[in-house]
């Protein structure tokens, strides 16, 4: 591990840098919001952003739509695949820590050989939050820092950045930050504390238990009234599955050309919210109530991944864009496990 200390116009060059180079994706303002694009230039960076409409581990490794293969009439088919590298730079430690959680689910069971081949090309820099969203509560979920995942990991101290490694990829990225020297015995405390800060900075809704407690805390709230309570106003819209950087679910389908000869398999992202999500072979749904999905999503993030991952780690990093995203204003998952927590106490 190296920990170098850059100033922010070194920094800059760096970056320019590396955009000469390859791909580099970065968040910039959107009016008032941000989003992650590819950067043209380090001008567009926005390192001091809230939090970002998309979750960039679902935009560049799991995309909303994608062509699986191609296949045509006496061709075969052809897997298609993209492979190109790129620099995924501002990732803050709550999208890393799903990004990360994404990684153990592609990597396991089936291979998924699209999303890995796209993880593998990537160089991820995170970088400590500046600007808490309004809705976060990554502290709760114990995501507001990053220990893991990266391969650079980037804090403001003010003037300056510190630089850590966290990876071989890393160590020979940031040889080429021209003006970075080792970090001083001070710079490390202004870290520190800006890391203890943060644990209070980014609890804007705080979960009345550890987070490892939830699928205690599940396995006796089944019959719970709160699942229909909120339901009779959720509009099935899908918003929270959405915006969510954890949630992995999606559809294949086939499209064949209206003759016949030729035609794409693509996968696109499918919720759990949604009407129709379980409907199979016969007409057959096996969750259609609105109350039984709505469930379904919190004990997926609570009780379902953690369970199948054998993490302590909910399948909630507290980025809170599905609070913000809810029009009925039902879907804070912290607001749901503080009720349970009141209605049914903690062991």
């Amino acid at each position: 591990m190296t920990i170098k200390k850059i100033s922010k116009d070194a920094f800059g060059k760096f970056v320019d840098g590396l955009i000469k180079q390859q791909k580099v994706m970065g968040p910039c303002a959107k009016g008032d919001r941000f989003e992650f694009e590819q950067l043209d230039s380090s001008s567009q960076l926005r390192l001091d952003y809230d939090v970002t409409l998309r979750p960039p581990n679902r935009k560049y490794f799991l995309p909303p739509v994608e062509t699986l293969l191609t296949c045509e009439v006496g061709g075969g088919y052809q897997s298609v695949y993209d492979d190109t590298e790129f620099v995924l730079l501002g990732i803050h430690p709550y999208d890393l820590a799903a990004l990360n959680q994404m990684d153990q689910i592609f990597s396991r069971d089936n291979y998924d050989t699209h999303y890995m081949k796209r993880r593998l090309a990537a160089t991820i820099i995170a970088c400590d939050v500046v600007t808490p969203s309004k809705d976060v509560f990554a502290a709760s979920m114990g995501t507001a820092t990053a220990e893991a995942g990266f391969d650079v990991l980037l804090t403001d101290i003010g003037d300056s950045y510190l630089m850590e490694t966290g990876s071989p990829k890393g160590e020979k990225l940031i040889e080429k930050a021209q003006g970075a020297v080792d970090a001083a015995a001070g710079d490390l405390e202004k870290r520190k504390n800006i890391w203890k800060e943060n644990q209070g900075r980014l609890s804007k809704h705080k979960l009345n238990c550890s987070s490892s407690y939830l699928p205690k805390l599940l396995e006796k709230a089944y019959s719970h009234p709160v699942w229909e309570e909120k339901a009779k106003t959720c509009f099935s819209c899908g918003s929270c599955n959405q915006v969510c950087p954890t949630c992995y679910c999606f559809n294949v389908q086939d499209d064949v050309s209206w003759d016949f000869t030729k035609g794409t398999r693509q996968r696109a992202w499918d919720g759990c919210l949604l009407d129709g999500f379980t409907k199979v072979a016969g007409e057959h749904e096996f969750r259609k109530k609105r109350e039984d999905r709505f469930r379904h999503r919190l004990y997926r993030k609570g009780k379902y991944v953690p369970e199948k991952l054998g993490t302590k780690t909910p399948a909630c990093v507290g980025c809170g864009r599905c609070v913000s995203a809810c029009l009925p204003d039902i879907a804070n998952p912290v607001n749901i496990y503080n009720r349970l927590i009141d209605d049914l106490g903690l062991e």
